[in-house]
């Protein structure tokens, strides 16, 4: 985007008039709104991993936070898709905005456990907030299909922004100005009543008026759909091409064709679910696997000497650690206007190799110094960005139109799936407890001075 010093194009009126070019045809209302919606919607999730010690005490398990809120979102986006389409968006949004302040305030309002509370009420709220987190991004997801590319590169920059936001918002609010936690999440409560707003009074409403409601158009696929037709593409494996999804929306002539049953629906609707897989959700799941591993299990033991690094205690590694990936994140999931990167699974390979190097780092120090591994977690936050967001611009490129509302919805499942698997493997492998322990043993117990 920049022009190169020196050459005829070296001008900031070329490079304005170049990035007018790029954002042709954008509408500040509806990249307002949907900044808004991805930034509000994915916020709470980071506030409530940033609070898990405040929340569960030191003797509590933190991935039992990480936990209760990933696998509540993961098993309402694996349904949701396959009976959402019957909700009206506008109840969607005041559902789950209520839903996510009432899990806030079961949080913020539960006994802390130094005053001998139990985990129980907020763990309930956790699990309240992550099912709003997940039909919420489902939703946002297949709103962006009446919204353009622009809604999109939207929504994909305000969730990175979430990351550095959330974890900066309830740091500085404890930390530095003193608000007690309790006071941290009952302000919280109040961030959906946000996207109530962007959604009634920033989003413009012609679009969807303009193409109808999700449950008129399901209804004439049902009464214009040929049963026997879904059945035969059912035979037809469990990773169809996905050029062939238009053939489920072929609409037939013969005047003496029934309606399609619920049962029939449903049919259809997995076997558009299972063509999704080999191209999208498996390289997005893959990628967020070894991104939260190495977040969750392997950069709490990237330790060094303090006199080599620019820290004075330990537990200063981990949070500096998260920002930088946060930051990382951030700028690529705000790259869609600029950049468009099509290979999932060369992306979704490069992420493993950061993986297998980190864990080398965390054994054996293969890196001299702090910096090179800020680099290469910077790096696993951008790889990370760049899958989310281009796997959802190649849905929308790739799926017939008719689809696509669908397919962005049901490929959400991705990431939460991704962060599931790693945190499993992380408790039950030992992943962290390993690693430390190996340290330990090699004369390195910087991991047990955190």
């Amino acid at each position: 985007m920049l022009p190169l010093p020196g050459s005829p194009s070296s001008s900031w009126a070329m490079f304005r008039a170049r990035l007018n070019a790029v954002f042709a045809g954008a509408d500040v209302r509806v990249c307002t709104a949907f900044w808004l919606f991805g930034l509000v919607n994915n916020v709470l999730y980071v506030i409530i991993l940033s609070a898990a010690l405040d929340l569960v005490g030191p003797d509590v398990p933190k991935a039992i936070v990480l936990l209760a809120d990933i696998v509540p979102s993961f098993v309402i986006k694996l349904c949701a898709p396959y009976f959402i389409h019957l909700v009206p968006y506008s109840f969607r949004i005041l559902l789950f905005a209520a839903i996510s302040s009432w899990g806030m305030l079961l949080i913020a309002l539960a006994p802390p456990y130094t005053d001998g509370g139990t985990i129980t009420a907020k763990m309930a709220g956790v699990v309240l907030a992550s099912l709003s987190s997940g039909v919420g991004e489902l939703s946002f997801l297949g709103l962006t299909h009446y919204y353009g590319p622009f809604s999109q590169a939207a929504w994909g920059s305000g969730t990175g922004a979430a990351g550095l936001i959330g974890a900066g918002y309830y740091s500085i609010t404890t930390t530095s100005i003193g608000l007690s936690v309790k006071t941290t999440l009952l302000a919280s409560s109040f961030l959906p009543l946000v996207m109530v707003m962007g959604f009634f009074l920033v989003l413009p409403r012609g679009p969807l008026r303009k193409t109808g409601s999700p449950q008129h158009r399901n209804e004439n696929l049902d009464h214009e759909e040929e049963y026997g037709d879904i059945l035969d593409r059912e035979d037809r494996g469990l990773l169809a091409n996905p050029e062939e999804w238009s053939t489920t929306s072929i609409r037939s002539s013969n005047p003496a064709m029934k309606s399609t049953t619920w049962q029939t629906r449903f049919v259809h609707d997995l076997r558009r679910s299972r063509g999704l897989i080999y191209p999208y959700i498996l390289p997005l799941m893959l990628v967020y696997f070894a991104e939260y591993l190495i977040n969750q299990s392997v950069a709490p033991t990237l330790l060094f000497p303090l006199d080599k690094t620019p820290f004075t205690e330990y537990r200063s590694f981990y949070p500096t650690y998260a920002t930088i990936y946060q930051l990382g994140v951030f700028i690529s999931r705000s790259s869609l206007p600029f950049i468009r990167i099509p290979y999932l699974y060369t992306m979704g390979a490069l992420q493993c190799l950061n993986l297998l190097l980190l864990i080398l780092q965390a054994l054996y120090t293969i890196f001299p110094n702090i910096y090179i591994v800020f680099v290469l977690i910077f790096w696993v936050g951008v790889l990370g960005g760049l899958v989310y967001v281009n796997t959802y611009a190649n849905v929308s490129d790739d799926v017939p139109e008719e689809e696509r509302e669908f397919a962005l919805g049901a490929v959400s499942v991705s990431d939460s799936a991704g962060i599931m698997l790693s945190g499993l493997v992380g408790v039950v492998g030992g992943v962290e407890e390993g690693l430390c322990a190996w340290q330990v043993g090699r004369g390195k117990d910087w991991c047990r001075r955190l």
